[in-house]
């Protein structure tokens, strides 16, 4: 039984009322545009037909999506297929309207126009079909285009469709007044959805470009940073889609959407983001006595004190050496009655010499020790206390100073890097200010994590992390995987202040070390490794000579 014109009216109202829901829950702008084609042509059973968008400009349309059944024609969007035609300008060379183009024509005019056949249309340049259909063909007759205008009244695109056909045997008929009625209001939905989701995507790439901002503030502010704030994001969505990639193990249920994607991306931009708080001479701290200058050269001038001193009392010892033979013999009867020899000038040369060579060692271990390393030994901590102890200046007319005060003591002293405990408290304030700042924010739903996520990087597994000393099972997977991006950036990263960047098997036996202590997950580690995320990482960050052959077999905590 045929259905009555009622009920094909109901039903082609469904179906514009489907289409208005599926387009308003589709984010991707390329599968949208496509989405708005087909259903434009799935309600008028058109041919074909193109979509084009204003440009940025607004002074041409361009081609964005475009579909031929008959032809088997499918570019633009989701196709895969790129479409190289040159844009509809709105005006010709001698900058006149260009009323002769259709698409243009319905875009300027905020008009729709209905052509029963392109062959015999009168005012319009069909040109260009005709060539077309030659190369093809194929047969262009009847036309719809329709301006699409957003909630504005703007015009945002074109709609135009080809050749509609008649259902039941497939004739190329004219598109109906119903047709374009339904068309019309389907550009008018279209063209919302599009311009929500354009603006959606306006306001994400806002929102990443302010926390660019901050994180170049943080640049700027020091450049041993700037880096690991791009970096960590990028090595984290490689872990994190490894994870997702799992289909075995204890992480094979871990699956992300896109708006999860899009939320731990953004949590790992802002993972740092507290450190624009640290203070610069704390982030910089190059050296041990690096505050804002190196200190060292300070100790280079007490040193030159000394052996100005030293060479003082050579001179003395000198004189005394020539003095006149009854200052002599006065000499040789004190030094008899106090039980001492009579100085000479070997000895006194011999003493010099000592002294100056005793200075250069302890000035050459104190830059050494100056510079921080990962593991400074006992007793290298002891001799800065020694040469405290050693010596003392005097500067003018003061009283004599010792060598080293406290500061300088404690701080050479550090037993790795270059960071007092006092300082590493400051360092590692930034995580209470990065989560303080981020809970700020009145996160929308889909971004309600960021917080947690970007807080919880510094978490360990036993517990023993900060700020919250939370255990493995109270972090979500994303804070984890962040976790481990953040080490081993900072292991592979060059452009830190107190150490080269480490080689792949330097750091990944150092990872390694944090599975087995409890520091990091280890499944997320496994994956890892058995992923070669590391390498992915690699080839795109670090220069040659740190990408060095890794033999897995070799690294703690792993078994292939």
């Amino acid at each position: 039984m045929m259905p009555t014109l009622q009920e094909s009216a109901f039903a082609r109202l469904d179906q514009l009322n489907a289409i208005g829901v599926a387009l308003s829950s589709e984010r991707d702008i390329n599968a949208l545009l496509e989405k708005i084609l087909l259903a434009a042509k799935e309600i008028t059973h058109a041919d074909g037909g193109t979509l084009y968008l204003v440009t940025e400009d607004e002074q041409a349309l361009r081609f964005a999506i475009m579909r031929n059944d008959t032809l088997g024609l499918a570019l633009g969007g989701t196709s895969g297929n790129a479409i190289t035609l040159p844009d509809l300008p709105y005006t010709n060379a001698h900058g006149e309207p260009n009323n002769s183009m259709v698409a243009v024509y319905a875009a300027t005019h905020v008009e729709t126009v209905n052509i029963e056949d392109a062959y015999t249309a009168q005012g319009f340049d069909f040109s260009g079909t005709r060539q077309f259909d030659q190369n093809t063909g194929y047969r262009s007759r009847s036309f719809l285009t329709v301006p699409m205008r957003n909630h504005e009244n703007i015009v945002i695109g074109v709609l135009q469709l080809i050749n509609a056909l008649d259902p039941d045997n497939g004739e190329v008929l004219s598109f109906s007044a119903a047709d374009q009625r339904l068309v019309e209001s389907l550009s008018s939905q279209a063209a919302i959805a599009l311009t929500n989701r354009q603006l959606i995507l306006q306001l994400e790439h806002l929102f990443e470009s302010f926390i660019n901002l901050i994180n170049l503030a943080i640049d700027e502010k020091s450049p041993y940073t700037g880096g690991h704030c791009a970096r960590v994001p990028v090595l984290t969505m490689m872990l994190a889609e490894a994870v997702h990639a799992a289909d075995s193990g204890p992480l094979a249920d871990f699956q992300m959407s896109e708006a999860d994607r899009y939320e731990l991306k953004i949590a790992a931009m802002l993972h740092d983001c507290g450190k624009i708080t640290t203070p610069v001479h704390v982030v910089d701290k190059a050296t041990k006595l690096h505050t804002l200058c190196d200190r060292i050269n300070a100790l280079d001038a007490r040193f030159e004190i000394l052996k100005r001193d030293a060479e003082i009392e050579l001179l003395r010892q000198q004189l005394a050496c020539r003095a006149a033979p009854a200052d002599i013999a006065q000499a040789d009867q004190t030094a008899a009655d106090t039980g001492q020899s009579a100085p000479s000038l070997a000895a006194a040369q011999a003493t010099y010499a000592a002294r100056l060579a005793q200075i250069d060692a302890d000035r050459d271990f104190l830059h050494h020790a100056n510079i921080g390393s990962e593991a400074m030994s006992e007793a290298d901590q002891q001799r800065v206390r020694d040469i405290a102890s050693r010596y003392c200046w005097q500067q003018s007319n003061a009283e004599a100073r010792d060598f080293l005060d406290p500061d300088e003591i404690e701080n050479l002293s550090i037993r790795a890097g270059t960071l007092t405990a006092a300082e590493r408290e400051i360092i590692n304030h930034h995580i209470v200010a990065t989560i303080r700042m981020l809970e700020q924010l009145p996160w929308p739903r889909h971004l309600r994590r960021v917080p947690e996520f970007a807080g919880g990087h510094h978490e360990r597994m036993d517990g023993k992390g900060y700020p919250r000393g939370l255990t493995g099972s109270q972090m979500s997977i994303q804070a984890r995987i962040m976790a481990i991006a953040d080490i081993f950036e900072a292991l592979t990263a060059k452009d830190r202040p107190y150490k080269p960047g480490k080689t792949l098997t330097e750091s990944l036996h150092i990872l390694g070390k944090f599975k087995e202590n409890g520091h990091i997950d280890p499944d997320l580690f496994d994956i890892f490794i058995r992923q070669q995320v590391y390498l992915d990482y690699a080839r795109q960050y670090l220069p040659p000579e740190q990408i060095d052959s890794v033999d897995v077999h070799r690294i703690p905590g792993y078994h292939p």
